[in-house]
């Protein structure tokens, strides 16, 4: 891997790449962004560069230290994830602790916390003090999806390097080159920030089952409504559903959305592509207002799951407004 094989963010590679040309590298970098956007590839990739031998600014990927770099076992480099739901201060200790032997040939040693706003208060005191005072050359990566989360103090010791989300054509004909079906790329590029978040939904349990689910009870609400009620009630009894209920009415807007356009006319940038036929029919049937209304209602619904709604009734609510009882 090397920082240009990377897809999209430009601006962060242009920061990384001219610090190494110039030999200006930061001691410490946050990595801010959305999940799926290639901060952890990135700072794999950056890792690679500063330790490769052969190239000034990238990493060539075949040196000796670039593959220890890529299979995790380069002595210098440390990578450190959260211990359960956070990063505990014994964690950054070992950290400390590791950092007191000299490094090797490059005289460089590196680590990179990954969920860094997962931080104890502990322990991001404990990292403050060892970004103050490094016992050698050390570069800090801090990933994170909320640089805002870290302590002010430590946000202004690191170089703030913020990943912006993909372009959704560029994810596209990513994913499309690795074959995946394009009914599942839509509804995943719209959802997920970059292509490595957009690949985990579509590789994860319950994405296409879930679409099949947001088709079935859309029709059924909209033709038969107490089989919808029915359809929703069984499913919700197996409580996959109960788990998935965020992602569902994620999708359902993405659906509302398409059926607003449908109702003005506009076939350019459907999600739903394959079911236009019967969805075209269906989104004349009811004044374009309908359809604005009903979405606005999932927006609502969905922050009330958040706030631990009942699901059942939650389900049941949004099937009788697309019906528009």
């Amino acid at each position: 891997m090397s920082i240009e094989s990377i897809a999209g963010q430009e601006r962060v590679k242009r920061i990384l790449q001219n610090s190494l040309r110039t030999d200006k590298v930061s001691h410490a970098y946050i990595f801010t962004g959305q999940h799926g956007t290639g901060r952890r590839q990135m700072a794999l990739a950056f890792a690679q560069a500063l330790y490769c031998k052969v190239l000034p600014d990238d990493a060539c990927g075949e040196c000796l230290d670039c593959r220890k770099v890529e299979h995790g076992n380069h002595p210098d480099l440390h990578w450190v994830k959260p211990d359960g739901a956070s990063i505990k201060i014994e964690q950054i200790r070992e950290l400390q602790k590791q950092f007191a032997y000299r490094a090797g040939v490059s005289g460089l040693k590196m680590y990179v916390l990954e969920n860094a706003d997962t931080m104890t208060v502990q322990a991001a005191n404990s990292l403050l003090k060892f970004l103050e005072e490094p016992t050698s050359r050390v570069v800090a990566i801090l990933i994170t999806d909320n640089g805002q989360a870290l302590l002010p103090t430590i946000r202004s010791r690191a170089q703030w390097v913020p990943f912006a989300p993909l372009s959704r054509v560029l994810m596209i004909e990513t994913l499309q080159a690795e074959g995946h079906p394009s009914f599942l790329i839509q509804p995943a590029v719209r959802l997920a920030a970059g292509t490595e978040a957009a690949r985990e939904l579509i590789q994860g349990n319950g994405f296409a089952e879930i679409r099949n689910l947001v088709i079935q009870l859309a029709r059924e609400s909209l033709t038969r409504l107490p089989t919808s009620m029915l359809t929703a009630q069984q499913k919700l009894a197996k409580s996959e559903l109960t788990d998935q209920l965020p992602l569902f009415m994620d999708m359902l807007i993405l659906w509302l959305k398409d059926m607003v356009r449908l109702s003005l006319g506009d076939h350019n940038e459907l999600v739903f592509t394959d079911q236009t036929e019967w969805m075209g029919g269906q989104a004349l049937s009811y004044d374009m207002k309908h359809w604005v209304r009903c979405m606005e209602q999932a927006i609502e619904l969905q922050k009330r799951l958040r706030f631990h709604a009942n699901p059942q009734l939650v389900l049941e609510k949004m099937l009788m407004h697309l019906k528009g009882v």
